[in-house]
Order: C-alpha cells, then structure tokens, then sequence
C-alpha cells in the first residue's frame, strides 16, 4: 500500500512524463519503468514500481494507478476515459497540466501565508526583546536616579509597559495564528481549510475565486479532450469544484445545457451564467466554433491563475508596509513613553 497520494508536483510529473515517451513511440509499460529506473528511493520510486508490475502483468495503466493507491480518483478516471476514446496520451497531457496548476497553487497559498508568518516570527522576537529586557533596565535606572521625589513623572514608565505588552500579545497572537495556517497548508485538508478562510478574507477574495475558476476550467478542459461529451464533462468537472461563489454559477451552466425546450451548448451556457468574464466568455464562443475547446479551455486557465498570481502577489506586498508600520508604532510609542520621564527627571534636576 502507498503512503500516501503523490503530491500535484509528482502526478503532474508522471503524467508529462509518459506522455512524452507515448509520444515517441515508447510502450506503456516501458515508459513507467523508465520513470523509476536508476532513481533513488522515494514514493515516486515505488510507486511507478508497483504501477509497472500491474502493467507487465497485462493491466491497463488506469487500473495500475488505481492498484498503486497513490493517484487520486480524478486522475484514475480520466486515464480510463482515455483508453477508451482512444486519447491516452492525450489526457495525460492534460492531466499533467491539471496538477501542475494544482502545484503553482498550493505554492502560492503557501507563500501567502509563509511570508507574513516569517513577519510576525521577526516583529515578535524584536518586541519581546523590548518589553522583556530594555524596559526593566529603563525602569530600574529611574528608580536608582530619582527614588521616589518624581513619582509623577514615572507614571509614563506603567504607559510604556502596558503599550509595550499589547503589542507583544497582539503579534503574538497575530505570529501563532500565521504558523497554524502556514503549517495546515502543507497537507491537501489543510489546505482546503486555508483556501476556505482565504475566500472569506477581502484580500484575498477574488484571487481564491480566479484560482477555483482556473482548476475549473482545466478539469473542464481535460475531460473535453478525452472525448467526453460537453455535458457530462462539465458535470465532471464541477465535481472538482468547492468554492462557495463559483458553485452556483456552474450549477446554473449545466442547468441551461439540460434544458430540454431550449439546451444551449457549452460556450453559450458558460458567457449566459457569467462564468467567465465577457471577454474571455466571446474567446471561448470563437474558439468552440473551431472545434478547439480544450486548447482555449486550457489557455483560459492559465489566464485565470496568472491573474490570482497577480492578486495574491499584491495582498503580499501590502502586508509588509503594515506589518512595518504597525512595528514601528508600537516600538516608537513604547520609547518615547520610556524617555518621557527622563524629561521629567531633568526639569526637577533644573
């Protein structure tokens, strides 16, 4: 029994891989044995191991990759579809394109949350610092200089504390809760989790729904190019989808294809429920007309990803400014509420 399903970045691999060599000419069997040999012991290793044993013993490679346990549903059916049409290797072109996208998106939900948590880790050991060794040393050489002839003036010393402290327990907080999030993202629940709260965020709103959009539409993509029929593919597809916005849409696309007094086809069904956006919504109807379906379904989700890249490189670099100013308050405030006394201190000396 695998470990454990293979990550994006190694289905994706595996399926551009063989592939390739179906491609040139390279069995099917052959081609999964060239994937592990003179490799180093990992999953991927025993993995195509096993999936080349199942296939020399006369299996097809969708029931191998079943047999390995390490392939997700999705990936094993659509493998199967393409036996049957005929399209083999062309899904596993698309297949490989799929979980690469999955992979970008995974990395990037990482880094959304990685680089403010390594914020947070840095503001948090500056400010512990702060509170916990500079102020006690402020505080005790008031008290050594001026003994208690000035105890109004050191009232600002309790401010400096108690401002100093807020901010610590806010980041803190703030620090515990970016690590919980960066760390749930390294597993597939976890992530989903992640993405869940991610499309409730503002910033980050529009970004997880453009990256549902993309995984949708190159699921879509890849079932239309293994020969499945528009309908049942978008039925397919929408399986894959668990966004709260894009659902309804989708559900009243297929709704529209099923209508039986007035079915509309794909194309039409996606620009009518506003899947898409108009622009990308007439490329779609051109492309259809065409008989290209699946290259401008594909070409589509790599516009969608690069545009929630985009946003969600921009709700990154906001972070950084605010995470720097909400620091430098709270040290700043913290010191000068510090340095007031001394003020004090001087104009009693005067």
């Amino acid at each position: 029994m695998a470990d454990k399903l293979l990550e994006s970045s190694a289905i994706s691999a595996f399926c551009s891989s063989v592939a390739t060599m179906l491609a040139a000419g390279v069995q099917t069997d052959e081609a999964v044995h060239m994937l592990s040999e003179n490799r180093a012991e990992s999953q991927f290793k025993r993995v195509c191991d096993k999936a080349y044993s199942h296939l020399v013993a006369g299996e097809t490679l969708s029931e191998s990759m079943q047999a390995t346990e390490a392939f997700p549903a999705y990936a094993v059916e659509m493998v199967r579809v393409g036996e049957a049409s005929g399209r083999t290797e062309r899904v596993l072109r698309s297949l490989g394109s799929y979980y690469d996208s999955e992979r970008r998106s995974f990395a990037k939900l990482q880094n959304a949350v990685g680089y403010p948590a390594a914020l947070l880790c840095v503001m948090s050991i500056i400010l512990a610092f702060t509170v916990i060794w500079i102020l006690p040393i402020f505080s005790k050489t008031y008290d050594n200089i001026a003994g208690s002839l000035t105890n109004g003036s050191f009232s600002m010393v309790g401010v400096s504390v108690a401002i100093g402290w807020v901010a610590l327990i806010v980041v803190l907080v703030a620090t515990i809760a970016a690590l919980v999030l960066w760390g749930l993202s390294h597993n597939e629940s976890g992530r989903m989790r992640v993405a869940k709260l991610f499309e409730k965020f503002p910033a980050t709103r529009q970004a997880m729904y453009q990256i549902a959009l993309s995984r949708f539409t190159n699921a879509l993509a890849a079932f239309v190019a293994s020969g499945v029929q528009d309908e049942e593919a978008l039925r397919q597809a929408i399986a894959t989808v668990d966004h709260e916005a894009l659902m309804p849409k989708l559900q009243a696309t297929l709704t529209s294809m099923a209508d039986l007094d007035n079915p509309r086809s794909l194309g039409q069904a996606i620009v009518e429920n506003e899947v898409f956006e108009p622009v990308y919504g007439r490329m779609l109807l051109v492309y259809t007309r065409s008989g290209s379906t699946d290259e401008v379904l594909r070409n589509l989700s790599d516009i969608f990803f690069e545009d929630a890249n985009a946003q969600i490189g921009a709700a990154i670099d906001s972070v950084e400014p605010a995470l720097a100013a909400f620091l430098t308050v709270a040290v700043g405030a913290t010191l000068i509420a510090v340095m007031l006394p001394l003020v004090g201190i001087m104009g009693s000396i005067a």
